[in-house]
């Protein structure tokens, strides 16, 4: 079992960043809100805790807390900016509202030595970090001492050096603090003691012991969707169980050129797992005619995909366990602050309930995993790196990328585009810069003049995003000539486009998908 560090969850919307650091310097943890910290610390048993920043403020009444016994236990302690504010009034000090606030970068001035900064940081060194703040620590509980300053945070960084007690005021886990992931390994690893054992071959080996174990004897039904997600849980299982797995992979008819060919492929060639495909694009586009407002789409492909797994799966008959590619960030938002438990069918990753009626357990093997991680259980497995590399595709796929009304000719011309724009992409050596890129037939035509004639034709958008960590981005810089090929492409080779664009609005931190 793992040294793990217990991370209470205050409400920021990026403390699963905080989790990402944690577990790319090796170290195990998990996250859990702060409702739940009483229980999760007793049974966890954490080596160190990090609190997480949040929108509440200390000053009101009722506010979050983290559990006292956080604080008894003897264990290393990190608080980020709520999370600071929280262990300073929680331990002595106090916190007032109404001080200048910071958001955004700032600068960061060292004044003391602390093992926080050891080989990271010197004192009279000026830093980058990123605030976010509008209460600040005025009076600092008794045993701390100010290791940095910034100009609106006269206690931006502080410590407890005899208790292993640590705060700052930014937050060290997002990309715009440069040095903040090597704080967070300081913490972890030279403050807590924490030894670098989380490791894709030791997580394979576990969770392949871990499904034998749940399974035993039984039956067990996978949906496939074509995304890594997925394909991953299935190869892990089926190495764990053999061919007490059957998958069963739902065309629903609105996948990128040529996928379900390749899946097909991958799972009866090349690792012979037991696979049913179901081809169910009739179904799905007559469901989705007329249809043009995006949420009744991802509905109604949410019902006829459970329909048909449903019925697939009472054909095949004996299954008792249903797998699924549940990703630890399902298993956060799950137990959100405002919702609870979801059971969802993860055909990446919004199709719909699973029905009461189908009396499955669940089998999770990637449900402790984020997506990074995932890619690399994935090359842990052997999956081709083409495979396990490919960009992020929600469950409705194309449909989502077809505002308003749904039809043959319009997936016909968007997959040829996409094919197009993907190809040059990888032509042009960037796919893997590239976090996620695609093609969009915008619900706008224009006329246009090629050659002696007049079009009257669609618009097609394309975007492509940067990100390190799947919640921030923005746009990839391609040059002119670049844009210049694909479009002239596109023009050229799919016929019903006469106008190509290209969008570079960024993502701000906290919305996860774009759509």
């Amino acid at each position: 079992m793992n040294d793990t560090v217990l991370i209470i969850d205050f409400g920021s919307q990026v403390t699963q960043l905080i989790a990402r650091r944690v577990r790319e310097s090796g170290v195990y943890c998990e996250i859990h809100p702060f409702q739940n910290a009483d229980d999760a610390f007793a049974k966890l048993k954490p080596k160190a805790v990090i609190l997480s920043g949040g929108p509440a403020s200390v000053t009101e009444a009722a506010s979050p807390r983290a559990p006292d016994a956080v604080f008894a236990a003897g264990i290393p302690v990190f608080g980020i900016c709520y999370g600071q504010q929280t262990m300073a009034e929680q331990l002595g000090g106090k916190v007032e509202s109404g001080h200048h606030r910071e958001f955004g970068r700032a600068l960061l001035d060292v004044r003391k030595p602390s093992a926080l900064f050891d080989g990271v940081w010197t004192p009279g060194e000026r830093h980058q970090v990123w605030m976010s703040h509008g209460d600040r620590v005025t009076r600092l509980p008794d045993g701390f001492e100010v290791i940095a300053t910034s100009e609106n945070a006269p206690y931006a960084a502080v410590a407890d050096e005899s208790r292993r007690f640590y705060a700052v005021q930014f937050h060290p886990e997002v990309v715009h603090t440069p040095d903040g992931a090597r704080l967070l390994s300081n913490f972890v690893h030279k403050i807590a003691g924490l030894k670098s054992d989380w490791t894709m071959a030791a997580y394979r080996r576990e969770m392949i012991a871990r499904v034998r174990a749940q399974v035993a004897k039984g039956r067990v039904i996978c949906g496939l969707s074509g995304g890594v997600d997925s394909a991953v849980a299935a190869v892990l299982i089926h190495e764990a169980i053999g061919d007490q797995l059957t998958c069963v992979f739902v065309d629903h008819g609105l996948m990128r050129q040529q996928e379900a060919e390749q899946v097909v492929d991958l799972f009866r060639g090349h690792y012979n797992i037991p696979l049913v495909h179901v081809d169910a694009s009739e179904q799905f586009l007559g469901a989705l005619a007329g249809v043009s407002d995006p949420e009744t789409k991802r509905k109604t492909i949410g019902k006829h995909f459970i329909d048909v797994f449903e019925a697939e799966a009472k054909r095949i008959g004996g299954a008792e366990f249903l797998a699924q590619g549940t990703l630890y960030p399902d298993v956060i938002e799950s137990v959100s602050f405002t919702g609870g438990p979801s059971v969802t069918i993860k055909s990446h990753h919004n199709v719909g309930g699973l029905p009461e009626r189908m009396n499955m357990k669940l089998v999770e093997p990637l449900r402790e995993l984020f997506k990074d991680e995932v890619r690399a259980l994935g090359r842990e497995l052997g999956l081709p790196d083409a495979f396990v590399g490919r960009h992020p595709f929600p469950g409705p796929g194309l449909a989502i990328r077809i505002p308003g009304e749904i039809t043959r000719d319009k997936l016909d011309i968007l997959r040829k585009a996409d094919a197009v724009y993907l190809d040059e992409i990888r032509k042009a050596g960037l796919y893997d810069a590239i976090w996620q890129a695609f093609a969009v037939l915008l619900p706008v035509r224009t006329v246009g003049v090629m050659g002696d004639g007049r079009t009257y034709d669609h618009v097609l958008g394309l975007r492509a995003v940067t990100s390190v960590d799947g919640m921030t981005a923005d746009f990839f810089p391609f040059d002119m000539g670049f844009l210049g090929r694909v479009a002239t492409r596109i023009i050229n080779e799919v016929r019903g486009v006469n106008r190509v664009v290209y969008d570079v609005t960024s993502k701000p931190p906290g919305t996860i998908e774009w759509e």
